[in-house]
């Protein structure tokens, strides 16, 4: 019989790392599961500015997660690199199950945080790779001396349009409403950058292009004004990023765990979700901020609640 853990963690994002290390320092056995690399979102994350204890200067999602992933083996988090296709949370012991692979343990937190949604044009999917990204942590250097745009309007859409104007010969923000969502602070800045220009009240509708993503058509949701960007005739290509919010890693979780409309999971204050032994943490979860500060406290939390719950036992 496999081994049952006290508790399973699934992700490695700043709220499952936090979780580890928390469990294991309570000396519960924990195994954390993690499908890709650890640190989720942050770990294309250029720059950090506001995690408390962070380096003031030059701190990356990178480093910052780096630290995280340490301390949480230093205190006894074993560690497994799979996919969880099925899940099995009623009773005493849970069971997920992957391709190879069978997991139990007597509780759960899950902390599988969210992706990037979607810019939801046409040719959308035949230019990923091509032309067509939401990292400009990976992908920023293959655009130098090139054009670039970028899809959004909120602090993250922003901020990576100014770390783009790092590379690129021009960066265009494109977004539907006349104004920017992003903090004050964080605007100042854009409007200060001669990189950096807009395009107001606009959406992205299709793209085109020879093999790469060369050609665009930017519609004005006011005016119904139909604009076609094409690539610089020595560019033959350009750039195109999208930030335009995330969607929860929830699905296999439909059906089984109470979410709201768009997929995140319902907890109340202390990570609990509707069944017993189950928390949710970070991103994943229904809450007001979304920042690694915050998935930090979650896990904390959700270990915490594990913890106490275990010590029913004795």
């Amino acid at each position: 019989m496999s081994k049952i853990y006290d508790v399973i963690v699934l992700g490695a994002g700043p709220a499952g790392l936090a979780a580890g290390l928390y469990a294991g320092r309570s000396r519960l056995s924990v195994l954390i599961i993690e499908k890709g690399q650890d640190g989720g979102q942050i770990a294309i994350t250029d720059e950090i500015e506001n995690y408390p204890g962070q380096t003031v200067e030059g701190e990356s999602g990178p480093s910052l997660i780096a630290r995280m992933t340490e301390q949480a083996a230093k205190f006894g988090a074993e560690r497994v690199s799979d996919t969880i296709t099925e899940v099995s949370l009623e009773g005493e012991v849970k069971v997920l199950k992957s391709a190879k692979a069978e997991y139990q343990g007597k509780n759960v937190i899950i902390a599988t945080g969210a992706h990037a949604r979607p810019i939801g044009c046409k040719g959308e999917a035949e230019y990923m790779g091509k032309g067509v990204s939401y990292c400009a942590t990976c992908d920023a250097n293959f655009f130098e001396d090139f054009e670039v745009y970028v899809v959004g309007g909120g602090d993250s859409a922003v901020e990576e349009a100014m770390y783009l104007t790092k590379f690129a010969r021009k960066v265009t923000l494109i977004h539907r409403r006349n104004e920017l969502r992003a903090a004050k602070s964080i605007q100042e800045k854009a409007f200060k950058n001669p990189k950096l220009e807009f395009m107001w009240d606009s959406v992205v509708e299709e793209l085109g292009g020879d093999e790469i993503l060369s050609e665009m058509t930017v519609k004005n949701v006011k005016t119904g004004e139909i604009t076609k960007v094409t690539a610089d005739e020595d560019d033959g290509m350009f750039g195109l990023f999208g930030f335009i919010g995330t969607v929860p890693n929830s699905k296999i979780f439909e059906g089984i765990i109470d979410m709201d409309e768009r997929g995140y999971i319902k907890t109340d204050e202390d990570m609990h979700t509707n069944i017993a032994g189950v928390y949710a943490a970070g991103d994943v979860r229904i809450k007001s901020l979304r920042q690694v500060v915050t998935a930090a406290a979650d896990g904390a939390i959700a270990a915490v609640q594990v913890e106490r719950s275990m010590s029913d036992y004795f």
